[in-house]
């Protein structure tokens, strides 16, 4: 498992929280070489119910939706998608993802505003993507072994194991947790935060000593089956070997001596050795090459990090050099883009409208790095204030989304409230709506549908939609909030014969939506007080 370094943010948001929480601080990683025939008999984590590990990672993921680091990029979360969603079909084909495993977990993909090459699984099925992963990784293939390797933490019952190994030890570890929470929450600068980890992890450090030998188990494991799940999704096994190579040099680079105990158990060259090993029983390959498509995805992780301005200018240098030209396509598609985003960033509109250009001269393209392209077109667009063009360049007169096209959808929806135009607005709705009723988890969208609905004059489904993607995000005290807030408007309503047929359907759905999301902030409540 990758480190889980929190941001300060959310570092002092979680709190106490984390006392119920200690598995989140990650066990070293493996030592151990990866040999199948040799592994240990590691249970099914049947002594902590799926349910439990399902609200201990909703408790731990509504945190983080309020961290400002976390990020909902629908260009980015549709790039790890693409890959995500075929390891989740490998491991179904598999039998490693479980019909009842499938179901009871959340099965989802946060994106995490942070340079660090890092990803982590939480309880539950909720993982993260640090953006540094996707600019740090060359392609495709490294990003699914990482995304697979967690994949196969959290299916392999890992977490829950985690638990019930921590409780032999409750005591010491949730002792030391709550001092390091308690100086974490206290102290606002850099230096009191390390302190802060420094507490956690001395306080930690038996039990992570006499639990070594069953970590290094679980990413021997997890090794073993997110190899399995990935080559079997048809990506290049010797993804796993470059990026186990960047994740040691990484470790290298990072190591600035606040975790000790992670600088004894680096990630080794036996792993890296024991995938080498892997990839030799298979035929010989070409190496991977990058493809337009991730390089431009990498550029745009790099940007939206927020790297400071001397890095967005040096992002825009390269675009300047005599030789871009000669350089391969993928190195090209990605300079541009780059170049285009950091501009933008910068509010240099002409300029980026110029590297646009020379990023949409390029030919030969695949298909999904040219959808990448027309959707940075629109977004330029609309960061220009031109809305109405960004609507034109992506309504679906022209061009065609694929179903599961989220970000072209969201973009477009975006362009269309802000043209300011009612009609737009209604558009903008009624495109969500459907998308909504396949997708009623997506928080984004809900609050771009109550940006819709205020557009057109409709207060009371505005606030429905409100408290929608507060539920969405599962903050229950504050969607409860915009709940009764709709409830009282649509009595005010009903009493002055302001309420139509249609209002009246949706004043039920507030009131059942109500009832429900009351029941559920009861339960939380009542959860933050046992914890």
């Amino acid at each position: 498992m990758f480190n889980l370094l929190l941001s300060p943010h959310l570092l002092r948001r979680l709190g106490v929280l984390c006392v119920c929480a200690t598995l989140l601080l990650p066990l070293p990683p493996a030592q151990a070489q990866l040999n199948s025939n040799r592994l240990p008999n590691l249970g099914d984590g049947a002594e902590v119910p799926l349910g439990v590990e399902r609200r201990l990672g909703e408790s731990i993921a509504r945190e983080i939706y309020r961290d400002p680091d976390y990020l909902d990029d629908p260009v980015l979360g549709d790039y790890v998608q693409s890959i995500w969603q075929i390891l989740l079909a490998s491991a179904r084909q598999r039998g490693e993802l479980t019909p009842e495993l499938e179901q009871q977990f959340a099965w989802e993909v946060s994106l995490i505003r942070d340079r660090s090459i890092n990803a982590f699984a939480l309880p539950g099925g909720y993982l993260g993507v640090h953006l540094g992963l996707i600019s740090a990784v060359s392609s495709a293939d490294e990003l699914a072994s990482v995304l697979a390797h967690e994949l196969s933490h959290v299916t392999q019952r890992h977490i829950a194991r985690m638990i019930a190994q921590q409780g032999k030890q409750g005591p010491m570890v949730m002792g030391a947790m709550i001092l390091g929470m308690l100086a974490a929450s206290r102290t606002m600068n850099a230096s009191s935060m390390s302190a802060a980890n420094a507490v956690m992890v001395g306080g930690q450090a038996a039990a992570i000593q006499s639990q070594l030998n069953f970590s290094r188990d679980m990413e021997r494991e997890a090794d073993r089956v997110g190899y399995g799940v990935m080559t079997e999704a048809g990506y290049e096994p010797q993804g796993f070997v470059t990026m186990f190579e960047k994740l040691q040099q990484a470790a290298r680079l990072n190591d600035n001596g606040s975790f000790p105990y992670l600088r004894s158990h680096p990630m080794t060259t036996e792993r890296i050795s024991d995938a080498q090993a892997r990839q030799q029983l298979l035929p010989t390959r070409a190496a991977v090459a990058t493809s337009p498509t991730h390089a431009m995805m990498s550029a745009r992780a790099q940007v939206l990090a927020k790297p400071g301005v001397d890095v967005l200018r040096s992002i825009v240098e390269l675009a300047n050099v005599a030789n871009v030209g000669t350089q391969t396509k993928a190195k090209q598609a990605a300079v541009l883009y780059g170049a285009t985003m950091a501009e933008m960033q910068q509010r240099n509109f002409v300029a980026a409208r110029q590297h646009l250009a020379r990023l949409q001269s390029l030919h030969g393209l695949e298909l999904s790095a040219v959808r990448a392209v027309r959707l940075l077109g629109a977004e330029l667009a609309l960061t220009a204030g031109e809305a109405s063009q960004a609507v034109a360049m992506l309504e679906p007169k022209a061009t065609v989304m694929a179903d599961n096209d989220r970000a072209t959808r969201m973009l477009l929806a975006r362009s269309r409230v802000g043209t300011q135009k009612p009609a737009q607005g209604k558009a903008a709705a009624s495109e969500l709506s459907l998308w909504l009723n396949q997708h009623p988890r997506d928080a984004s969208a809900w609050l771009l549908q109550a940006s819709a609905y205020e557009l057109q004059g409709d207060p009371l489904r505005t606030i429905r939609a409100q408290a929608e993607a507060r539920a969405m995000e599962l903050d229950y005290g504050a969607a409860v909030d915009r709940f009764k807030a709709a409830q009282t408007l649509a009595h005010q309503m009903a009493s002055e014969g302001k309420l139509d047929s249609v209002g009246h359907m949706e004043a039920s759905i507030i009131d059942a939506r109500l009832r429900e999301l009351e029941r559920l902030r009861r339960e939380q409540a009542l959860e933050r007080s046992i914890n």
